[in-house]
């Protein structure tokens, strides 16, 4: 059994001669070495083997084998080829003795008679050598150990990953998905109601709706945030009226708390800005909530003023001023942190999910802007943000515009195979078609869409993509696959209450012809369907 490596180190000696064996034994000992001695060369071969010899000094004449031998069949087998070998010579040799030895694998020579203090001084440079060598190897090992540590943490960060996007996604629909259906049934409502006190109470049921909508959005923008899956996408936007939208929107709210929203927009800012959207009003929302949640009595204002412009730039500052309870300057530093609570006590009255602010600084900073704050407690807050928006270069096709903004189109002879389980959304959805005189075919999966489109003719399927027995990605793979002519290639929307950049990937990459997500404005899925049906019928 061979001995640890954090031990002794191990010498052997080896002369046919037993005084010359000795007289090398006692030149060299000293602590943390143990020295083997042996006057038979077979003998120095099973003491190498089982032993963790470190350096053999081999005497080169022997009468069994020399030492030249001896050297062959230690660096021949695996065991011991490893041994530092210094060949022993009592006689003259010439160059070419000593590059047989060196070539073989010995590191040096010894010639008797021999001179203690370089016999000892090479000897030690060897240990030295040896001992380093052992620290390499267990560094090494710790390397290995450590790469080790760090795959099966990779892997594990991996599976977690996707545990976490699974249960995300699960999330996002069990809770969209009812959120859809409400937000969907107001918006029914709100057409067949006449009363001014009920259109009230439904406005401020919306608001509610769209507010818990929102927490769930930062949960799910958090973790995407972090995941480093958010792209910001810009496209030809009104800012002015994004801005007056997110206003309005804050509206219902601040009047049941008896404040005033105040919209101060810069005249000169450009009609048409290259921005993304979603992410701006996503911010702006964020801050404006933010304010009218935190004031009692006052008002809360939302400007935005033109700070510089090119002929292809132009930078912005948006204000969000209130007269709200304000922060302390020693919370100032922790107001952008996750799920901070702040330490004056009056904040957690009112609540919040501790995302939102967070997820504006680094929302604000994906597209390169800068995010500030100023209080005073008692007085009020004033966020402050500044970005650069390039120049639309064309404008946008106005008719699209009025068409959104106005009463939505109506449709002739046009026939929708809806798939969706869940019974409250296919309501909703059925009512929406029908007000647009679309006629409606409903399926419960998948596997019922896929069979109910081989036995009729559809000009669209609405597909929702969780749903039993086929959920709706398989049902479009197995329909773009096979089935052949039209029917093979039928426009499919595909809807779903996940967000998640990958599912939308999987929809994509099995034939959908486009997708949006729950809960989702009727302007948006008329739209959608005009262009598709558009471009699917022949010109």
């Amino acid at each position: 059994m061979k001995q640890s490596e954090s031990e002794s180190i191990n010498i052997l000696i080896i002369d046919d001669h037993l005084e010359n064996v000795e007289l090398l034994a006692s030149t060299l000992e000293q602590e943390n070495l143990k020295l083997f001695t042996t006057t038979s060369t077979r003998n120095a071969i099973s003491i190498c083997k089982e032993f963790d010899i470190s350096i053999a000094l081999i005497d080169v004449k022997m009468p069994e084998m020399d030492g030249f031998e001896l050297l062959e069949i230690l660096k021949a087998n695996p065991q011991t080829q490893d041994i530092i070998v210094v060949l022993v010579t009592g006689y003259s040799m010439g160059t070419e003795d000593v590059l047989k030895g060196l070539n073989a694998g010995a590191v040096d020579y010894l010639f008797k008679p021999m001179d203690i203090h370089i016999t000892r001084a090479k000897v030690n440079s060897l240990i030295k050598m040896v001992k380093h060598e052992r620290e390499i190897r267990q560094q090494n090992h710790e390397l290995e150990r450590y790469q080790q540590s760090l795959y099966s943490g990779i892997e594990k960060i991996q599976k977690d990953k996707v545990t976490k996007e699974n249960f995300l996604a699960n999330m996002s629909h069990e809770i969209r998905s009812p959120l859809n259906g409400i937000m969907g049934l107001l918006a029914l409502l709100k057409e067949t109601t006449n009363s001014p006190d009920q259109k009230e109470i439904l406005d401020l049921m919306e608001y509610s709706s769209r507010s818990l909508l929102g927490i769930v959005n930062d949960v799910l923008d958090s973790a995407q945030l972090d995941a480093g899956k958010i792209l910001i996408q810009r496209t030809r936007t009104d800012v002015k009226k994004l801005v007056r939208s997110v206003s309005d929107i804050a509206l219902p709210l601040a009047q049941d708390k008896k404040l005033d929203i105040v919209c101060d927009i810069d005249p000169n800012i450009p009609d048409l800005l290259m921005a993304d959207s979603l992410r701006l009003t996503q911010i702006i929302t964020n801050l404006v909530n933010n304010s009218v949640k935190f004031t009692r009595q006052g008002a809360v204002i939302i400007k935005v003023e033109l700070k510089d412009k090119t002929e292809d730039v132009a930078l912005l500052e948006f204000i969000i001023k209130d007269t709200g309870i304000g922060i302390s300057q020693s919370d100032l530093k922790d107001i952008f942190n996750r799920f901070e609570q702040i330490g004056n006590k009056s904040w957690q009255k009112f609540g919040g999910s501790g995302l939102g602010l967070s997820i504006v600084k680094r929302l604000v900073e994906l597209k390169g802007g800068t995010l500030s704050v100023e209080s005073i407690v008692g007085t009020g807050t004033t966020f402050k943000f500044i970005n650069v928006f390039a120049l639309a270069k064309a404008e946008i096709d106005q008719s699209i515009q009025k068409t959104q903004i106005s009463a939505l189109p109506k449709f002739e002879e046009i026939v929708i195979l809806l798939a969706d389980d869940n019974t409250t959304s296919q309501y909703v959805i059925l009512r929406m078609l029908k007000e647009w005189n679309i006629r409606v075919e409903i399926a419960s999966n998948g596997l019922e869409a896929f069979e109910k489109l081989c036995n009729n003719k559809f000009d669209l399927i609405l597909m929702d993509t969780h749903m039993p027995i086929m959920d709706g990605i398989e049902a479009t793979k197995k329909i773009r696959q096979e089935l052949k002519s039209y029917k093979g290639n039928i426009p499919i929307i595909s809807y779903s209450a996940s967000v998640m950049a990958s599912e939308k990937e999987r929809a994509k990459k099995a034939g959908v012809s486009d997708f949006i997500d729950k809960p989702f404005e009727p302007e948006i899925l008329n739209n959608k369907i005009r262009k598709l049906i558009f471009e699917a019928k022949p010109h």
